[in-house]
């Protein structure tokens, strides 16, 4: 079974970076989706940046493309979110989800594995 643990939320100012690690382990399959998603209070879960795992495509949500990062480090199976140019409305938990093979969606419904995820805050 596939687990994730994500790491590195924070409280920051407007215009600050972070980034954001996500361990993956337990998988059995060589070739995956890796995706960021976010949920502020109040709101649905939405889709912000995924990645495939073997040729390392990756795609975003308009809201974050221009200023946020995804990638990954096969050594480590970790993949990780670069966030520059942080705004409050990018207040927000977290959350780093897996499928296996390339689904190319941002659906959340399309990702079945889920980390348990990380606040961000960002203040004004």
């Amino acid at each position: 079974q596939v687990q994730l643990v994500e790491s590195g939320g924070g409280l920051v100012q407007a215009g600050d970076s972070l980034r954001l690690s996500c361990a993956v382990s337990g998988r059995t399959f060589s070739d995956y989706t890796m995706g960021w998603f976010r949920q502020a209070p109040g709101k649905e879960r939405e889709f912000v940046a995924a990645i495939r795992w073997t040729a390392g495509s990756r795609y975003y949500a308009d809201s974050v493309k221009g200023r946020f990062t995804i990638s990954r480090d096969s050594a480590q199976n970790t993949v990780f979110l670069q966030m520059n140019s942080l705004k409050p409305e990018d207040t927000a938990v977290y959350y780093c989800a897996t499928n296996r093979g390339w689904i190319n969606s941002r659906s959340v419904a399309d990702f079945g594995s889920w980390g348990q995820g990380t606040q961000v805050v960002v203040s004004s």
